[in-house]
């Protein structure tokens, strides 16, 4: 029997019994044709916490009181203004505290991290990655491949679903693995695929990978702040997520990087080095000689970008406050409620997401009349997200979406 109902009273019902329902509070929802919207695309970029312009004043009035004494005698001093957000987005990854620090954009921190991490050799040279990454991973591949005076045609091997499918066998993962061992020096996957919204098992993915001796990572953008990751735990290599998706720190927000403990302390590990991850206790003797600080940190290259940190550090403690255990199992609620809701519809949609391997994202496959579709739910107050050639893209974010936000689009596709 279906524990669901595709009613008004059966989704507010939910939301009273929500623990999580409080949040939602904390956030700016934007209008829709003068209505608020029903937001479901913090896939893309998450809404605004309540707490991030306090957050950014905060910074703003020390620099207008202190100036360059701002570094060390500000409310929250430059000098060491990443220290303020590691552990909690240590949370949010499962990870170590100086496992992590927050820095820079995604993509230069993929750029930085394969410089120390993908270094290929005469017989391990080829990068494995999924077929049809987002397109900074595709290119940040291709470049790096090129970069080492490699061909990607050769040096770049991409795992499609099966003819048919939509998404990934994790039993073709690691028959792949298993038939490149001898040639593949770095495994790049997504933690969530952006286009289909499948979850890898990362676990196992870095497990296969280290058991023939390759090197893992993961761009982790549509899955920090989604699902419960537990990096330190399945030993994954490294990693790198953005912040403004599911961690609401505002249109190129600042990123994150995991870099695994037992290279905390590896001077010898290449990298592109920067004043800012110099040991700390000598930064100021300005002398030649990089001696990299413990950790993550270690791969820092400037000064902190103290403005944007700012807002990503409200954020993140609002998922300090609520928990990634508890998010997740609300997600889980909220999202098999949104599937039952757009079979309940009647229209021609098929979710092409796994159940058993996704986070919030429901990806939403449709036909000719997709486009019209997606347009019919926006004159109706709710903002998705359209991906050509036909899906569109929705996720009930557990921080600020309802039950009610979710019957509503059902009762929008009625009326189409």
């Amino acid at each position: 029997m279906n524990p669901f109902e595709n009613t008004l009273a059966f989704a507010q019902s939910l939301d009273a019994a929500d623990t999580l329902a409080p949040f939602r509070e904390k956030f700016h929802f934007p209008n829709l044709n003068g209505q608020q919207a029903v937001y479901l695309t913090g896939n893309s970029l998450g809404l605004e916490p309540k707490a991030a312009r306090a957050a950014l004043e905060q910074e703003m009035l020390d620099w207008q009181n202190l100036g360059v004494e701002g570094h060390f005698d500000g409310t929250n001093p430059w000098f060491h203004y990443h220290k303020f957000l590691s552990e909690k987005a240590a949370k949010v990854v499962g990870a170590l505290p100086h496992e992590v620090v927050i820095m820079n954009n995604l993509t230069v921190n993929l750029h930085l991290m394969m410089v120390s991490f993908y270094r290929p050799t005469e017989t391990r040279y080829k990068i494995m990655m999924e077929a049809g990454a987002f397109p900074s991973d595709q290119y940040a591949m291709e470049s790096q491949v090129r970069f080492h005076g490699l061909n990607p045609e050769d040096a770049i091997i991409e795992i499609a679903p099966r003819q048919g499918e939509y998404h990934l066998s994790t039993e073709d993962i690691l028959n792949t693995i298993a038939q490149n061992a001898n040639e593949t020096a770095l495994i790049m996957f997504s933690g969530v695929q952006y286009y289909s919204g499948q979850a890898f098992n990362m676990e196992v993915i870095t497990k296969a990978g280290h058991d023939a001796g390759i090197t893992v990572g993961f761009d982790l953008a549509h899955a920090a702040g989604n699902l419960e990751l537990k990096l330190h735990d399945w030993n994954v290599d490294f990693a790198v997520w953005c912040g403004y998706k599911y961690l609401n720190s505002g249109p190129g927000g600042v990123s994150g990087v995991f870099v695994n403990e037992r290279y905390a302390n590896d001077p010898s590990l290449p990298r592109f080095a920067g004043w800012w991850g110099h040991k700390e206790s000598e930064r100021f003797l300005m002398k030649k000689g990089y001696i990299p600080e413990y950790g993550a940190a270690g791969w820092q290259l400037s000064n902190a970008p103290v403005l944007s940190m700012s807002v990503h550090n409200a954020s993140l403690q609002i998922f300090e406050e609520a928990g990634m255990e508890a998010l997740t199992t609300k997600s889980k609620l909220l999202t098999n409620y949104l599937q039952f809701v757009l079979e309940q519809s009647g229209k021609n949609l098929k979710i092409i997401t796994p159940k058993n391997q996704r986070g919030c994202q429901l990806s939403i496959l449709t036909d000719e009349n997709g486009k019209n579709i997606f347009k019919h739910l926006q004159t109706n107050h709710i903002i998705a997200d359209w991906r050509e050639p036909n899906v569109i893209r929705m996720a009930p974010v557990p921080l600020y979406n309802s039950f009610e936000d979710v019957w509503r689009v059902g009762e929008a596709l009625k009326t189409y």
